[in-house]
């Protein structure tokens, strides 16, 4: 499984119009309108590499009210959960 937080810019009277068109494609888990420097966060979990590509050049291209993308990907995921079961005592 790949996992990748993707950032956009987008117009801006289409912000919430992109978002939740984000939220209906396949392989975006979630997708948040934020404050700051980029529009949207994405988070995109896809089976393999090959399909973050084709999600991220085929699929979010296709929505022109995009203008920018940033993609990172994650190594490792770390959550107040994980560390918690990692400190459990006889569990």
């Amino acid at each position: 499984m790949v996992t990748s937080i993707i950032l956009i810019n987008a117009e801006r009277d289409k912000v919430n119009e992109v978002a939740e068109h984000l939220a209906g494609i396949d392989g975006i888990t979630e997708a948040y309108s934020v404050s700051g420097q980029y529009d949207i966060i994405a988070i995109a979990r896809v089976p393999a590499a090959e399909d973050l590509a084709h999600l991220v050049t085929h699929r979010l291209q296709s929505i022109h009210a995009i203008t920018k993308t940033e993609t990172l990907l994650a190594f490792k995921a770390y959550s107040r959960h994980d560390l918690e079961s990692m400190f459990e005592v006889g569990g």
